[in-house]
This record gives C-alpha cells, structure tokens and sequence, in this order.
C-alpha cells in the first residue's frame, strides 16, 4: 500500500458520548467488515464516542485509581433476541452481564414493604465491568438510600444504568460479555441487526422487572444512572418505561446531538476554546501543526523521520496516523479535563489541557512546531512514563469499545463538523457521504433522522414539559459534548444541572478530597433531588394504597 495514500476516516468510533472526530483509521469493507480499505479520505471529521464511558472515577473512592477487588458480583440474564418481531429467531435466548452490590442494600421485609430502592446503572458501548468501576457516584450515595447497585450490559449498541437500594450494572448487548451470538456477532448485518437502542432499552426493562420479582422488591423505587451514551440511554428510558423507572440521572448526554438541533461545529469549537481559554499561543501551535504534518508525512523519507519523532513502535503507514493519534489525544483531554487525578482513559494530572498547554508553552518559539504537540500528546498517552513506544497504528480496543461503528451507521447519527474557527483543520459534514461510506463498510445505509422520530428532541422544552418528569441532565461546559446537552431546566422535575469548569460525567466520579466545592455541590444537588422523587414516590404508594 503507497504510502501516499491515507486511509479513510473511521466514520464510526464510538462515543463516550469520548473518541476523537477527525481522525483517519482504516474503515472496513462491506464484505468483510474489519478488513482494511485504501480509499482516500472523505471530508468528514472523525465521529466522536461520548464518553458515557465514559469518564468517571473508580469505586474506591481515590480519585479514579482502579481497585483490583471488584465492588460487585457478576451475573448473567438468559436475555430473548428481538423484543419487537414474533419471528422463529425472535425468541432465541443469549446471555446478558449484570453487576450487582448489594452491600448497602435495604432489604424487604417479609411482606415485601420497606424495600431500599434500585439504582440501576445503563451500560455503555463498552465492558460493563470498566464503567462499574470508573463510577463511584452510586458507590457513595447507595448508604445513605439503602440502595441497590445494578450494572447492566449492554447487548446492543447502547446501555442504561440503574440505581436501586441494590445496586445494579447492566451490560448493553453487543458489548463486553453480552454477545447474543457469541464471536460470530460481528460477523454480519444479519447479527449486527439487533444491536439498537431500542432493543437496549427493552433489555433493560425486562431485566430490571424480573430482577425486582425475584427479589421480592416489587415495590421499590428505581431510579436509572448514566454517563454519555448510557446517559443519553437513561433519559430515554425514564421517557420510554416511566413505569419501570421513577427517576433519571443523565450526566453528559448529548442527545440534542443529531439533525440540526445542535450548531454541527459545537464539539470541536468547544474542545478548541478549552485550549484557547489556557494559552493563546496553544491553541496557535496546535492549530498550525496540522498543515506541517501533511507536509512532511507526504513521502517515505518523510514518515520514516515523524515514525521516529513520534516515537512510533512501527513504522507508520499513513500521516494520517498521526494526525489521528494527536487529534485523539487533545479531543480526550477536553473531554476529561477534570479537577483531579483520574486514569478513566489514561493516567492524567489534575487539569490536563493546562498542563498540556504548559508543555507547549514552555518551548522556545523557534523549537520545531511537532516536537511541541508531540509532548503534548506524550501527557495523554505517556504520563506515567512507562511506554517506550507509541501504538500509532494497530490500536487494540481494551474496553470492547468496536460495536460503536456499527452504531454510528445505522441510528447514532451526529452529524458533526470543523469551522474555521477551531484549532482543528476545516471540515464538513454530507449525510450522502456518510451514507455511502456506510453502505461501503457494512452494506447498509443510515437511517439519519431516526433517533429524533423515536426519541425527539425538536423543541423539546415544550415537549417535555407537558408531559416528562423526573430527570437530572448535568453537564460541565469543559466537555465538548455539554453543546449537545440539555442546559436549561425544561420543568420544577426536569432540571438542568450545569458546572462552568465541569468537564465529561464529571459528577459520576468517586468523591474525593481534592474535589473542588462547586462539584460538591452539584452532587449534594443530585441527592437533594433523587431523595425528593423517593419520597414522592412512598408517599404516593401510601395514598393509593386500599
């Protein structure tokens, strides 16, 4: 393969509601989706993965250092395919992760009174396990509602996160464990099929309703918790099975993301100014490393010397490999630009975008422009120190993130672009284009508009409204997908919580002692609110009792 020729872009990394937009990776053919294509690349911005995922600390409380003692027990939910046809394969079974802890759980009593509540946690586009432990929120609150932790999986391309007294985690089908047709999954439209939101949802609910049954906890609250795309999962589920759920927390979900709800520009616009508010000269070198880049990663001689100023452990391929792995790495510190030590991505310090900044900074005018962003990004992928080479290419997908591509095109369509304004290069966005590198990757096409005729959106303060209640949407306006959000309180139920310095599902972290005042009080805000809707909820119980 010619040097000279880079790959196309990715049109389908996943979120966290957290992935780069613009950057190029091989695509895969229809006829065999992970094999690699040599088409040019289209004028399109790398699709960006909420981070759901999304960014949050671990469950032990540290500052978002991982614990190898698991707060939970894993369990699986013999799951039916299709929820939505009677057709022969509508019936077949497949395994479905849960993660319980019921550690804090107040348990009812023999009558089946006095139950605490579910906080049921709806997966992500990724390993239920890996967001369990990056979200310490519902591991501190659960004592003070005697909750139930539950952690579902997500089968498909989406996940939920409920709250209970127990608490619950519930893997997305299609992702980690929760694969309804074991290795061959990925193999086909056939099976990739299934993986929809919506299937997601019904997951959840059925899971959810069996679990309460056999726990003899019919009548306690749930209330369902997410970040990114499990948080954009939460909300349309307290919309879809309000009967189920009671109450929804959905931290950083952008789901006014799609059609032309949100200004197509507003994910890059806001990761620029998050560098631009740091440091003017920053933003200025990152913005003026691209075009060198292409420039000198044109030729072999040239990709030889940036394979070895990056630092690369192969020789890389394409300059668009580079442009990729430095656009990841200032698009995700945006996103996880948080207050305190966390390794939800990466290990990072505290406020990594200014200590990118710094670096930068801190070169002499005259250094070579790529040795600048080739430090900052080093504070991305190499903080600790202990990587000795740079996977540029090749990237391997620890967290089961790949289900996302599929999702991004068929129904996750965000459409998303690049002005002039940003420290990023100019791009657009066609719906044709994407359409048909879609078709080319998958043999099918997307369906655009979707998610706006299942779920809304349009005009939404209005609509919800008459009709919705119940649900926190809390964003920090750090994080690049805040544009995406809900920002205004919609109702006295539907409340918008939003932090200026807050950066993505900040709120969802563990607690810990560095954790600046304004983040306290937004979590404290939280449990004001979730112990409001608890106790309506018993109340109402009371009065409608016979």
């Amino acid at each position: 393969m010619a040097a000279s020729t880079p790959p196309p872009l990715r049109a389908f990394l996943p979120l966290a509601l957290l992935l780069a937009a613009a950057i190029v990776s091989p695509a895969p053919t229809a006829a065999c989706p992970r094999c690699r294509s040599p088409r040019a690349p289209p004028s399109l911005p790398r699709l960006i993965r909420p981070l759901h995922m999304q960014a949050v600390a671990a469950a032990d409380g540290g500052g978002g250092n991982s614990t190898d003692a698991k707060p939970f027990a894993a369990h699986y939910f013999a799951q039916e395919l299709d929820h939505f046809t009677f057709t022969p394969n509508a019936s077949m079974l497949f395994s479905q992760k849960y993660l319980l802890n019921d550690t804090f759980w107040r348990r009812p009593s023999k009558g089946g009174a006095g139950a605490g509540p579910l906080f049921v946690y709806t997966g992500n586009e990724g390993d239920i396990e890996w967001f369990a432990t990056n979200t310490g929120f519902m591991f501190d609150i659960a004592p003070k509602f005697g909750a139930l932790l539950v952690f579902i999986e997500l089968d498909e391309t989406t996940f939920l996160c409920l709250l209970l007294p127990w608490m619950i985690n519930e893997q997305h089908r299609f992702y980690g464990e929760s694969q309804p047709f074991g290795n061959d999954s990925y193999d086909s439209p056939q099976t990739l099929g299934y993986l929809t939101s919506t299937q997601a949802l019904a997951d959840f609910a059925i899971l959810i309703r069996s679990l309460k049954k056999n726990l003899s906890a019919e009548a306690a609250p749930v209330v369902v918790f997410g970040g990114s795309y499990g948080g954009m999962l939460a909300s349309w589920f307290r919309l879809k099975y309000p009967h189920v759920a009671m109450g929804a927390v959905a931290s950083s979900a952008p789901i006014l993301q799609f059609d032309y709800i949100t200004p197509w520009s507003s994910f890059y616009d806001a990761v620029s100014q998050d560098f631009k508010s740091e440091s003017l000269n920053c933003f200025s070198v990152i913005k003026a490393t691209w075009d060198v880049l292409d420039e000198r990663g044109s030729n072999d001689k040239g990709l030889l010397e940036l394979s070895k100023l990056f630092r690369a452990c192969k020789t890389v391929k394409y300059g668009y490999s580079i442009r990729n792995w430095l656009w990841t790495a200032f698009t995700y510190t945006a996103m996880v630009d948080y207050p305190t030590p966390a390794n939800f991505l990466e290990n990072l310090p505290a406020y990594p975008v200014k200590e990118m900044c710094k670096i930068i900074d801190g070169f002499p005018e005259d250094a070579d422009i790529l040795e600048k962003a080739f430090a900052a990004a080093s504070l991305y992928y190499n903080y600790t120190g202990d990587q000795t080479c740079n996977q540029i290419e090749d990237e391997d997908d620890p967290h089961g993130l790949g289900g996302w591509q599929w999702q991004a095109c068929t129904e996750m369509i965000m459409p998303m672009t690049v002005s002039n304004e940003s420290m990023f290069p100019p791009s657009t966005f066609s719906y044709d284009e994407r359409s048909d590198e879609c078709f080319q990757s998958w043999g099918v096409r997307p369906r655009p508009h979707w998610i706006t005729t299942e779920y809304g959106g349009y005009k939404i303060d209005k609509v919800l409204k008459r009709f919705g209640s119940n649900i926190i949407f809390s964003n920090g306006m750090r994080d690049p997908w805040s544009r995406g959000g809900v920002l205004k309180n919609i109702s006295s139920s539907i409340i918008a919580l939003v932090t200026e310095k807050g950066a993505h599902h900040l709120d969802f972290r563990s607690a810990t002692k560095g954790d600046p005042d304004w983040v306290i009080e937004q979590r404290r805000q939280e449990v004001e609110i979730i112990q409001g809707w608890i106790d309506q909820y018993h109340q109402d119980l009371v009065e409608t009792s016979p």
